[in-house]
């Protein structure tokens, strides 16, 4: 006797006469009108799923006036970077900015307060000349640092570690300071 396997994707038939009844039923017809048409499109080898999945609607939030007083409304998640992409951000922000970095009144202090350590007469200092003391400080520190950034890279490494500001300083004759 001959035996005949059909097969389809709601399993296999042994026998003609039930895969018959299978195809006449109107459900099953279209399913094997699908899986024909997934076959033309895709073709046998492939084993992509026949449709593509279907978002699902956004669930929608709470009203905030009729909330229960145990619960509070979720807030957004803030967006987390992959390390070292805020420190990048940051620097292209700063790197664009010509205002001073260090804060005027913490300055201003430091400055009143070294100056007091070497006279015992207390000095006022204009707003211009603290400016342009800042402005200079600003300079030298940010050079000192990419210096120093250059030595560490030199030294294959990307953190800046003490001992590359103190060569810095060497390398540039500001041993005294």
């Amino acid at each position: 006797m001959l035996c005949c396997y059909i097969f389809s994707s709601s399993g296999v038939f042994d026998t003609l006469s039930t895969a018959r009844q299978w195809l006449q039923s109107s459900s099953s017809r279209a399913e094997l009108t699908r899986a024909a048409e997934t076959m033309r499109r895709t073709g046998p080898a492939s084993r992509r799923k026949a449709r593509t999945p279907v978002r699902r609607p956004p669930v929608p939030s709470p009203p905030l006036s009729g909330s229960k007083p145990g619960k509070s409304p979720v807030s957004p998640r803030k967006k987390r970077f992959r390390p070292g992409t805020r420190a990048l951000m940051e620097i292209r922000k700063y790197q664009k900015s010509t205002d001073l970095l260090i804060r005027k009144a913490p300055f201003a202090r430091l400055v009143r307060e070294v100056c007091q350590s070497f006279s015992m007469k207390g000095y006022r200092w204009q707003v211009y000349a603290l400016m342009a003391l800042q402005e200079a400080a600003e300079a030298f520190l940010v050079l000192l640092f990419s210096d120093a950034n250059l030595c560490a890279i030199h030294a294959k490494r990307v953190t800046l570690f003490p001992r590359d500001i103190q060569l810095a300083r060497r390398l540039r004759g500001v041993d005294n300071l």
